[in-house]
């Protein structure tokens, strides 16, 4: 009974537990499908929302595209009623200058044509005339002949015989006469040369009082006594001969008191002989073997030096990648001079100004200091480089690696050369500032320089010549000869040779004496 009950118990809370469950998943569906309705609802309304958001945007979208299509349709109307008025108007422009072309050119024919006419009649009484003079000319000559034969006949002179008198008495008559004018020219050119020569000479002093030959062209050695100006001198001189022949000096012993003069217009050649008598006197022994030495070694220590003065200069200027034989040419300007001014110091100078007026500007300050750096180095060349120091300038640098700016710069920069760029403007502004400082401009030393190098480049223009030294402040010539290619008889010839050519070619006063020396050495080595 108690079981029967149990079973029943337990079959109720089954039936009772299932109905439970089943009622759970129908409400639970209930509830899914009451989502479900309102989910698909309010989709629909978004839906329904985005459709009526999207007709309007359509509608305003089509309105506003209606708008613009009708505002371009106006602007496009606006312009091309413009461009048809424009049109029109340059159309009846051309038309009016067609229309005075026309007019102009049936002007021009008409009167093309009534001079032509005009021409025609000319022609035709120029034949007329023609004709006329033919005849004349045909009388008068028959007349003329008469006249002769009636000439010859009565003077008794052939016509070739009255023209050979009457050439010789012109002839006579107009030597006369030149030889009067040219006295005349001659005392004109006198008197004016006097007065033109004493306003300069009144100028120059009046602006530049000093000795500056002096001053630029001689170097002075303190002697430490007689003895050792005798050992200077040597047995008839030759120690002194060999020394300003090995240097190319001229060395003044006597006119000063315990020192030695030295003389050249080239600072360089003043330095190896300065140096070299300053090695010989502390040394003691002085023959011309020994001179040749030491000469030697003094100009190889001097051109080591320039190039470390040369690459100090490109260090403090921060230049760059130069060729060593330009660095060497910057390092022997220390030794040149132009218009008082160390031309080194004023080649830095004109570096340092070029790049400030680059900088100011904005153009390449590197390039405009190399540029101004350079511009003086044709100064340091010699006489085998052809042309005006600026373009032997130019064309050394860009024989050795230099861009074609910085070789136009050097070449324009003392306004010989028209400048073509920003960079050859400013070095030749850097330059004549450089060059207009208060004491700069002093060109009498320059010009007596030039006179003294041309001097020199007259000489070495000749076959046989090996060196050749301006001396006496351009008063001498030495002629230094190749023994081999001259003999004793043709530099007598030479110095004629040399002396005339420079008559014709430079100007100078009062006279060059002309000195060639011509030596035959023999060297021979015991082994």
């Amino acid at each position: 009974m108690q079981m029967t009950a149990l079973i029943t118990h337990m079959m109720s809370l089954f039936v009772g537990l299932g109905l439970g469950i089943g009622a759970f998943f129908l409400y639970r569906n209930m509830l899914d499908e009451k989502k479900r309705n309102e989910a698909k609802k309010e989709a629909n309304r978004i839906i329904n929302k985005a459709k009526s958001q999207a007709t309007r945007i359509e509608k305003e979208s089509k309105s506003k595209a209606k708008d613009f299509e009708n505002r371009a349709r106006r602007n496009a109307e606006g312009d091309i009623k413009k461009q048809k008025q424009r049109l029109q108007s340059q159309e009846q422009s051309f038309r009016d200058k067609e229309g005075r072309l026309e007019k102009d050119y049936r002007d021009k024919e008409e009167k093309l044509q009534q001079r032509m006419r005009e021409l025609d009649g000319q022609s035709e009484e120029l034949k007329v005339l023609e004709g006329r003079i033919k005849d004349n000319e045909g009388r008068l000559l028959g007349q003329v002949e008469e006249l002769s034969q009636k000439l010859e006949s009565v003077a008794g002179y052939t016509k070739e015989q009255a023209k050979g008198e009457l050439m010789a008495a012109l002839t006579k008559d107009a030597k006369e006469e030149a030889a009067t004018m040219i006295q005349e020219i001659e005392s004109s050119a006198r008197k004016e040369a006097q007065q033109k020569a004493k306003y300069a000479l009144a100028v120059a002093v009046s602006r530049y009082a000093s000795e500056v030959a002096t001053e630029k062209t001689t170097s002075s050695i303190p002697l430490s006594g007689e003895e050792m100006k005798g050992k200077i001198i040597g047995r008839e001189g030759r120690n002194i001969r060999a020394l300003e022949a090995a240097c190319g000096v001229d060395l003044i012993i006597d006119e000063t008191p315990e020192s030695v003069i030295i003389s050249s217009f080239d600072s360089v050649r003043r330095e190896v002989a300065r140096l070299s008598l300053k090695k010989l006197m502390e040394d003691g022994r002085v023959h011309p073997g020994r001179i040749e030495e030491v000469v030697s070694k003094v100009k190889s220590e001097l051109f080591e030096s320039m190039k470390e003065d040369g690459e100090k200069a490109c260090f403090d200027l921060g230049v760059h990648g130069l060729h060593p034989k330009l660095i060497h040419l910057i390092g022997e300007l220390k030794f040149r001079h132009a218009e008082s001014q160390n031309l080194l110091a004023h080649s830095q100078e004109v570096a340092y100004i070029a790049g400030l007026i680059a900088a100011e500007i904005g153009a390449d300050v590197n390039k405009a200091k190399r540029a101004g750096l350079l511009h003086a180095v044709g100064r340091a060349l010699d006489h085998s480089h052809l042309g005006s120091y600026a373009k032997a300038g130019a064309d050394f640098i860009k024989k050795h690696g230099e861009k074609g700016d910085v070789c136009h710069a050097v070449l324009a920069h003392n306004g010989n050369e028209e400048p073509q760029s920003a960079l050859a403007h400013i070095v030749q502004a850097a330059h004549n500032l450089a060059r207009s400082r208060p004491g700069a401009n002093r060109s009498m030393i320059e010009n007596f320089i030039k006179r003294l190098s041309d001097l020199e480049s007259v000489a070495n223009s000749f076959d046989g010549v090996s060196r050749t030294f301006a001396i006496q402040s351009g008063k001498e010539i030495r002629v230094l000869v190749d023994s081999g290619k001259v003999t004793d008889e043709q530099s007598q010839m030479l110095s004629r040779d040399i002396a005339r050519k420079i008559e014709k070619e430079l100007s100078y006063s009062g006279q060059v004496k002309v000195n060639v020396l011509r030596e035959t050495r023999i060297v021979e080595h015991a082994r």
